[in-house]
This record gives C-alpha cells, structure tokens and sequence, in this order.
C-alpha cells in the first residue's frame, strides 16, 4: 500500500508544474476587462474620427482648466508620446505638463481634411493615421504641419490613448 501511494505521489509531483502551467496559460492575459467589440471597418472609422475630434476640441481649448482635464482623459496614465522636435514622455501627466505650458492659450490643432486612416487592432482598439496642422489661438497662421500616429486601446467600452507619434514637422503650405 506504501508503494502505491508513493507511486502516486510521485507521479503527482511530475505532472504539477504542466497542469500548474496549463491553469496559468488558460488566464494568461485576462485582467477582469473585456475585449473591444468587432466592428466594421466603416464603424471603427467612425468611431475614431468623433474620438479624435473629441479629443482634440478639447486640446483646442485647453486653457480652461475643465478642457485640459477633459484632454489628458482621454490618455491612459502611461502614455507613451514620441516628439520627433519635442522628445519622448513616458506619462500622462507629463505630456499634460507640456501641453498646459506649450500650447493652451497659443495653438490650436486641425486636421487636415481628408488624411486620417484607421486601422483595426484586434482584440485591442485600432491605430490612426494622418496630418494635421497647428494655428495659432483665434488666428489664421498654421505655419505648422506635421504627421501623427496614435493607437487607441478600447477596454471595458473606454477609449484611450496609449501611444503617440507625432513626426514630420514641417512649414505647412500656403493656404490657399
């Protein structure tokens, strides 16, 4: 009988790190928040385009206090922000550092008509894709243009940023 239950025992301890690993692999990546819905690629496209213009109508006005908290919302809390002039942030309040500083008050951004592109992610959100330009507060000088990449993730039905490349600064070109 002693050899037996040895026998098992032993058996047991060889094949409890594989099922140890198997209950690990089956939770892998699950952190209690549900994957974004499938959409089609009209819908996402929809879908980002209001959230960018949500996200920038804020930075648009950003020099009221509700408007910044409004703007750095929409950003997870370790955003990553790569400035091709500007550096690299590692965090959201960061990257609201500069902005309140940098921008509030002086430039306002506008896309450029007809450039933004969405692409899915699956199971995670989706990239953006386009130009845009910077003018100054209430004027009609945007003697910057520049390109931007961000990738949205959508958890639990939120939407926020995590990414952001913003590159390719340049003069933009004469209105015309």
């Amino acid at each position: 009988m002693t050899a037996m239950r040895n026998s098992r025992t032993l058996a047991l301890k060889r094949t409890m790190p594989a099922l140890v690993g198997l209950v690990l692999l089956a939770f892998a990546g699950r952190t209690g928040a549900t994957a974004p819905a499938e959409r089609s690629q009209d819908d996402l496209t929809r879908t980002v385009a209001a959230l960018d213009a949500a996200v920038f109508d804020a930075f648009n006005h950003c020099d009221d206090p509700a408007q910044l908290a409004r703007h750095a919302d929409y950003f997870d809390a370790a955003v990553e922000f790569y400035h091709d002039n500007g550096g690299v942030t590692w965090t959201r309040e960061e990257m609201i550092g500069r902005t309140r500083e940098n921008v509030c008050g002086k430039y306002q951004r506008r896309l450029v008509a007809g450039s933004l592109k969405v692409f899915p992610i699956r199971g995670y959100g989706a990239i953006a894709q386009g130009e845009h330009t910077f003018c100054t507060t209430g004027g009609s000088d945007c003697g910057g243009m520049a390109d931007f990449t961000m990738v949205w993730r959508e958890q639990d039905g939120r939407w926020q940023i995590t990414r952001v490349l913003s590159y390719g600064h340049r003069p933009a070109p004469p209105a015309p």
